[in-house]
């Protein structure tokens, strides 16, 4: 309490005029730390929403990110699509890829119709493939030119000989289906 005193004499001491001049000092000193604090709460808003859209950004950049790879990929398919013909099979395209193994069998299957698409399948037996065979065939028919979709397979070794392998695969290609009226 003696400082505030001291500070009340040496106010009531001091003359009008210099007085005046202190408490517009003072009033000015209150003035910019108002101004500064205000503008601090601003900046600490704007920090914030600056925040929030650097994190949507990276959001937004990894959903763009996805989105190119899904219509990179609908692309693929629709070019793979496009290079089927009419007279394509799953026994034609056995054939095609060229793997045959000691024996080889093509059953057809019954064919779905699924949204656009009409799936032409069968079962294809192979005996006496190599491992590498069986793995290039199974290759081919995923990543070849045309839509076929590997939906059962079945590898086993050979009891005569253990380094060959019998494949039987359920295959599925892919053909649009007639845009024809129903």
């Amino acid at each position: 309490m003696k400082y505030i005193d001291l500070l009340r004499e040496y106010y009531t001491n001091m003359d009008q005029r210099t007085r005046l001049h202190w408490g517009g000092g003072i009033a000015l000193l209150l003035l910019v730390v108002i101004v500064f604090s205000t503008l601090n709460e601003r900046i600490a808003v704007l920090e914030k929403r600056r925040k929030a859209r650097e994190s949507d950004l990276v959001e937004m950049m990894t959903l763009k990110q996805r989105f190119l790879s899904a219509k990179l990929s609908s692309q693929r398919f629709a070019g793979r699509l496009a290079a089927i013909r009419a007279d394509d099979s799953p026994a034609k395209i056995i054939e095609e890829i060229g793997i045959k193994g000691k024996s080889s069998k093509v059953t057809p299957l019954k064919g779905e119709e699924r949204g656009n698409y009409i799936e032409d399948s069968a079962e294809v037996n192979i005996e006496g493939l190599s491992l590498n065979e069986a793995v290039n065939l199974l290759y081919l028919l995923e990543k070849g030119n045309r839509p076929v979709l590997v939906k059962k397979a079945n590898i086993k070794t050979r009891f005569d000989d253990p380094s060959l392998l019998d494949l039987t695969i359920t295959i599925a290609l892919l053909k649009s289906s007639p845009k024809g009226p129903r």
